[in-house]
This record gives C-alpha cells, sequence and structure tokens, in this order.
C-alpha cells in the first residue's frame, strides 16, 4: 500500500510540475507607450499633462507594478523570472521636451521606471526635441533608461518603394548603427533596444536590427505583451487622451477600446 501511494505522489508530481512551471511563466503585461504631453490637445498623440497623472496614480492606488521595461526583455533572453501579477511598463518614444517638463515630475513622484526611444538626430536640433543635457539629466534620475528609435524615424516601408536593395541595406544598417553608436556615446549607456519607427517591421528589418546588435525590438501592436511573444516583436499600447478612466482601466484588463491612430 505504502508503494502504491508513493507511486502515485511520484507520478502526479510528474504531471503537475510542467504545469506549475506553465503557470509560473503566465502573465500579461502591457507595455504603455506615450509620445507627448500638454496643458491641451493637440495632436492625435498628445495626452494631457492631468490625463497621465491620474493614469500614474490610479496605477499606484490599485496594486500594479510598474517594473523596467529591461526586466521584462531579461525574462525573453532567460536572465529573470516572470513578471508577476499587475506588472506594468511604461515607454516614451521621440524624446519631447514635454517629458521633461511634464512627465518627469510625475515620474519622480511616484519613482517608476521608465524607458525613453530616441532618434539621436533630433536631440538638441529640433524644436519639439530635449536636448542631450536634459536627457543626461533624466539618465541621473536612475528612473530613465534611452534606446534606440532609429537615426532619423524613417518610414521604411516608404524607403523601400524609393531604393534599391542595396541602398535600402545601407539606409537601414546606418540609422540602426549610427543611433545606437550616438546614443552610447553621449549618455554612456548600453543600447540594445529598437522602437520601429511608425511601428512599420518585417522578417527583413527584424534580421538586419540583429545584425547590428540589438536584442530587443518593439512594435505598436495593441495587445498585452504574454510568454508566446518573441523578444524581437514585443507589442505596446499607443496611448491617446481617450484612453483615460474607465478606458485606462479597460486597457490594463486586457480589453482595450480598438483606435485607428493617425501616427
Amino acid at each position: 500500500m505504502y508503494r502504491f501511494i508513493v507511486q502515485f505522489v511520484l507520478v502526479m508530481f510528474a504531471v503537475l510540475s510542467p504545469l506549475a512551471v506553465l503557470a509560473a511563466d503566465s502573465f500579461r503585461v502591457p507595455i504603455l507607450l506615450y509620445h507627448r504631453f500638454g496643458a491641451t490637445v493637440a495632436d492625435g498623440m498628445t495626452i494631457t499633462t492631468p490625463v497621465f497623472a491620474a493614469q500614474m496614480k490610479y496605477l499606484h492606488d490599485n496594486g500594479y507594478k510598474v517594473i523596467p521595461l529591461r526586466q521584462l526583455v531579461d525574462y525573453y533572453k532567460g536572465k529573470a523570472p516572470a513578471p508577476g501579477p499587475k506588472s506594468v511598463v511604461i515607454v516614451e518614444d521621440d524624446a519631447h521636451k514635454s517629458v521633461y517638463s511634464d512627465m518627469l515630475p510625475i515620474i519622480k513622484k511616484y519613482r517608476y521606471p521608465v524607458t525613453v526611444f530616441t532618434y539621436p538626430s533630433a536631440i538638441s536640433n529640433a524644436k519639439y526635441a530635449m536636448t542631450w543635457d536634459q536627457m543626461r539629466e533624466l539618465a541621473k534620475t536612475g528612473l530613465f533608461e534611452v534606446q534606440s528609435h532609429t537615426y532619423w524615424h524613417p518610414n521604411f516601408k516608404k524607403e523601400r518603394k524609393k531604393l534599391s536593395p542595396t541602398a535600402l541595406d545601407s539606409l537601414v544598417m546606418t540609422q540602426l548603427k549610427k543611433s545606437k553608436a550616438r546614443l552610447e556615446t553621449e549618455l554612456g549607456t548600453k543600447v540594445d533596444m529598437l522602437a520601429w519607427p511608425f511601428g512599420i517591421y518585417d522578417d527583413y528589418l527584424l534580421r538586419k536590427a540583429s545584425e547590428a546588435g540589438y536584442g530587443a525590438t518593439f512594435t505598436i501592436e495593441r495587445r498585452h505583451a504574454t510568454p508566446a511573444d518573441s523578444v524581437m516583436k514585443l507589442p505596446r499600447y499607443l496611448l491617446v487622451n481617450a484612453d483615460s478612466g474607465k478606458a485606462f482601466v479597460q486597457l490594463l484588463e486586457g480589453n482595450a477600446v480598438k483606435r485607428n491612430v493617425v501616427y
């Protein structure tokens, strides 16, 4: 009888152990993508600062844990455990000047980690973008990590129609390598993550990103990241001002309203 019980326990352990591992790795993490902030909705990707503040307060008050994007990426690479329940990631594209003026004070209040994806050609050049000194100040807070958004944010779909395969190769690799090198030189940081401009990617671009030294890339597909996703095409929610209140709660729960956003 004793022998039978032992055998039964061993069989059940063998059956349930894989399920336990699967359960431990089962997660759904929303990556929240912001672009610009301001007092009014100046365009489709501007979120008013009060709405952003309310979203961050909701995360804080309702038990959500904002984790660094790199922590999520490390899971996919086998370097970190699966994210815990109610994990959320916050990112920003373009390094708009309102990140420094509007986003930074709110982020410092809650001590949330943020990853900023930027294209270096705009920094200290474009009126809408931050300066290199402001970028360094963000990095010094320990809350912001800066990663690549190519060098000048090209539309690779349009470029493919105009260029020969050889010229396209040259453009793509220049965009990927030059951005990485400039950011690493200016900020003294490791750059190995890439957000695709306009969310445009395909197998060819994914292969080129890998060749250029990127170990993770990001799209703008409006859904949660799960264990089934590839680290080379992780989805992000491109937030708009209408993603506030109940809509924001629905998004966090995986029931986001479908939106056609003009990038």
